[in-house]
């Protein structure tokens, strides 16, 4: 918008000095043309003077007693007569005196053209004139327009300009909307993609096309997963089951190859229900009581036998869920915070009427999640390096199920940011019929 207006600013300046020259050379060329006719006419009125066929001072005349005299006009009244005749030169031949012809006291603003006339009493010079006035006067006018005009014009051109580019670029900017809402769970939509062939609907339709094949190829992968977590749980269990029939010679040996297993087996099925929750498989939801699932997994027995767990919960605190995949949420963060606490871990459940919302939240006294790995410890795989040392078997992927689990089930999964010792991580997710 600022680079048409400042072009379109820059032709109307040229333009406006253009036409102001044209129009005041026009005007002072037509001005000098009318001036040389006066003194055209004026040349012959005195020499017809000269000759005695016309009173000098009927033309409004002033002649000077020089040898060479000065014939000029004026805007004055005509003489009423013929001025007397003064007395004879050296050759006997009279010149007429007007020096007494009526003259203006004040003079317009003229053009001036001279013309020299020879006539028996000698050379006499002629001044034609042509007013300027309506040179200023076109000059004024012209002033008046454009000093207004101007900058309308230039401050229509601007909101054309807006207005025009802005609905051009609507589309893009509908496209970049879509596209920076769809993540790699809103494979499926799609950028609107406008009428016609111009290069917005190409850009449109180049877009649907990039997110086509992207859909495919992630559908792939998570068709893999899903397919090789599948295929690993019969070979799994066939492997456990022998191991857990082993001889009492090799009971030691069996012993540690089936926590080895049953670290596998965990493994698979993390990856079995995420490819489940990734494909958007629906969830089978009914009226479940979150406080009863939260105080039965945060009872349950643990590794780290030296953590206590603290419950604060709020009793029919009901919400529309799946029993199973609410279970695992609230397993995999108390699990998740009893790995890392120093030595308590409190579980709260809150129930939020005005909002319709039921919150848990689940706090360890440990070293806390730092704010610049508060959104990476939802990433897939992703353990905190002082952590490691102290996990017992935590693969990464608990944080992400359970963030997972609770998108599925239109809430939401976060690391709160207080300032009190050790993490605090909160599910939020909508009660029972809206909490009525």
């Amino acid at each position: 918008m600022l680079a048409a207006t400042a072009v379109v600013a820059a032709a109307l300046a040229l333009t406006g000095a253009s036409l102001f020259a044209s129009l005041d050379a026009g005007l002072t060329r037509s001005a000098r043309e009318l001036a040389a006719k006066d003194a055209g006419v004026k040349a012959t009125a005195v020499r017809s003077a000269a000759t005695g066929r016309s009173p000098l001072c009927s033309f409004g005349i002033a002649l000077a007693r020089r040898p060479v005299s000065t014939f000029s006009t004026f805007s004055a009244a005509p003489a009423a007569s013929t001025p007397p005749a003064g007395p004879p030169d050296a050759a006997g031949r009279n010149v007429l005196d007007l020096e007494r012809c009526a003259l203006p006291k004040a003079f317009p603003s003229l053009y001036v053209v001279t013309e020299q006339v020879q006539t028996g009493a000698g050379p006499v010079t002629v001044q034609g004139t042509a007013s300027l006035a309506p040179v200023r006067a076109a000059r004024r006018t012209l002033v008046m327009v454009l000093a207004p005009g101007v900058p309308a014009l230039l401050a229509l051109v601007a909101l054309l300009t807006w207005f025009t580019a802005g609905r051009a670029l609507r589309p893009v900017s509908a496209i970049r909307a879509k596209v920076a809402d769809i993540t790699a769970r809103d494979l499926h939509e799609r950028v609107p993609q406008p009428a016609g062939n111009d290069e917005v609907a190409a850009l449109a339709k180049t877009v649907n096309g990039t997110l086509d094949r992207l859909q495919t190829a992630v559908g792939a992968h998570r068709q893999f997963v899903a397919d090789a977590a599948h295929e690993l749980r019969s070979p799994l269990a066939a492997l456990r089951t022998r191991l857990e029939l082993a001889r009492p010679a090799e009971r030691r040996l069996a012993g540690e190859a089936l926590a080895d297993v049953a670290r596998l087996q965990a493994l698979t099925a993390d990856l079995l229900l995420l490819a489940r929750l990734d494909a958007r498989e629906p969830v089978r939801r009914r009226e479940t009581d979150l406080a009863q699932i939260v105080a039965e997994e945060a009872a349950r027995p643990r590794p780290r036998t030296d953590v206590a767990v603290a419950m604060r919960l709020t009793p029919d605190v009901l919400v529309d869920g799946s029993p199973d995949h609410l279970r695992r949420l609230v397993a995999n963060l108390v699990d998740n915070a009893v790995r890392h606490a120093g030595g308590t871990v409190t579980v709260t459940l809150t129930r939020d009427e005005a909002r319709g919302l039921a919150r848990l939240d689940v706090a360890d006294d440990g070293p806390g999640i730092p704010a610049e790995h508060r959104a990476a410890v939802f990433d897939r795989f992703t353990r905190l390096d002082h952590a490691r040392t102290r996990d017992t078997g935590g693969s990464g992927l608990g944080l992400p199920i359970a963030r997972d689990i609770a998108a599925a089930h239109g809430g939401s999964l976060h690391v709160v940011p207080d300032r009190r010792p050790g993490a605090t991580l909160r599910a939020v997710l909508p009660l029972s019929g809206g909490g009525s």
